[in-house]
């Protein structure tokens, strides 16, 4: 069987930039709750920080949301602290492990790192005293200054529910704007985001998605939500959904970080299996078809929910066995005004999305019987 799945012309049912699905206010309860403390370290308490991993600087991502800096950049910054020029603040957001992740301010902390390391040699050709120079190299008087600059920290506390931590995200970061996948990935770096990452890299998840995506679309990681989707609705379950997409996927992602390597592994055989069946049912899977024969619809969020989870159960040998019954049941499935209603209008809502996993599930087992269950 040859079809294609996706999106009506719907703005709601676009699975590559629902992000402006997500109200960007705080709650009622959130306005009278303390949601960021304030913290004051040393320039070199900080660095000792970092090195001990109390605080998070790397996270696996395509774009840096500061922008690298060059060494211009870098020496200006050291060159302002020596000036006892004033620094903006640093915004943080702690994890369950009391970790730092660091949200705005990444770029200054690494210089202040680098420098101290003995890692970045100035460059401040106006000021002869400092130019070329390293830490370890300019006078002592300076080197205290470094060391004793005070920073102004404020730390985004982890009980902050989901998405009020990204609607901060988004308010305080002073570079690029990211996507909330992109934020799910530095608020949840692990074991997790490793995953995602190598999951949305295989050859199965190209082979599926029909290599759809642009480049710009795989730096924002809209590969990987569609992986983190998979995740939620596996892990978390359909039942546990509450409207929330955001809590939702963070949900899993917090799980994720505290599964051990084998329960990983086997999520990992599920969810190529589940990207097998449907490459193998649709070739170009997760998609309405088209009324145009030469074009291709993009991919459903929707869609991608209910195949990849539900054909995840199935053995391949028997969706092979099964092709022409699955055809069948699928057509009457798009055919349904239900069903074709969950998958394109308020995708989200808890009412669409527990309808489309109860028709699609009654499809499954219909076709595969107990496999499905």
């Amino acid at each position: 069987m040859t079809k294609e799945l996706s999106d009506s012309s719907d703005q709601e049912a676009d699975p590559l930039n629902d992000d402006e699905l997500n109200d960007d206010e705080l709650n009622d309860d959130s306005i009278d709750t303390v949601l960021i403390r304030t913290e004051t370290r040393t320039a070199i308490e900080v660095v000792r920080m970092i090195g001990s991993g109390k605080f998070i600087m790397a996270p696996d991502s395509e774009r840096q949301p500061e922008g690298v800096w060059d060494i211009g950049k870098q020496s200006k910054l050291i060159e302002s602290v020596l000036m006892r020029i004033p620094l903006p603040v640093f915004y943080l957001a702690e994890n369950q492990k009391g970790q730092k992740i660091v949200v705005d301010g990444l770029q200054r902390l690494s210089t202040f790192r680098d420098f101290l390391d003995n890692q970045l040699q100035l460059k401040l050709p106006h000021q002869k005293s400092l130019n070329n120079k390293k830490f370890e190299e300019i006078p002592p008087k300076l080197q205290n200054r470094i060391e004793d600059c005070n920073l102004v920290l404020y730390i985004i506390d982890s009980k902050l529910p989901e998405r009020d931590k990204l609607n901060i995200f988004e308010r305080v970061n002073s570079g690029a704007s990211l996507t909330r996948q992109e934020m799910r990935n530095r608020l949840y770096t692990g074991q997790a985001t490793c995953w995602l990452k190598e999951e949305a890299s295989t050859k199965e998840f190209a082979d599926a998605i029909g290599k759809s995506l642009t480049p710009k679309e795989m730096r924002e990681m809209k590969d990987r939500k569609l992986v983190n989707r998979f995740c939620a609705f596996t892990l978390v379950g359909v039942s546990e959904y509450e409207k929330d997409i955001d809590f939702f996927l963070a949900k899993s992602l917090q799980k994720m970080n505290g599964m051990k390597k084998v329960d990983l592994d086997d999520l990992s055989r599920r969810f190529r299996l589940g990207l097998q069946n449907n490459y193998t049912l649709f070739r170009s899977a997760f998609r309405k078809p088209s009324d145009d024969p030469q074009s291709t619809n993009p991919i459903n969020t929707a869609l991608w929910d209910v195949m990849t989870t539900g054909l995840a159960k199935i053995p391949h040998n028997v969706v092979v066995e099964k092709n022409s019954d699955f055809d069948k049941s699928f057509i009457g499935l798009l055919k349904n005004k239900d069903f074709s209603d969950a998958i394109t209008k308020n995708i989200h809502s808890i009412v669409h999305v527990k309808r489309r996993f109860e028709l699609a599930d009654g499809m499954f087992k219909e076709v595969f019987g107990d496999y499905a269950n």
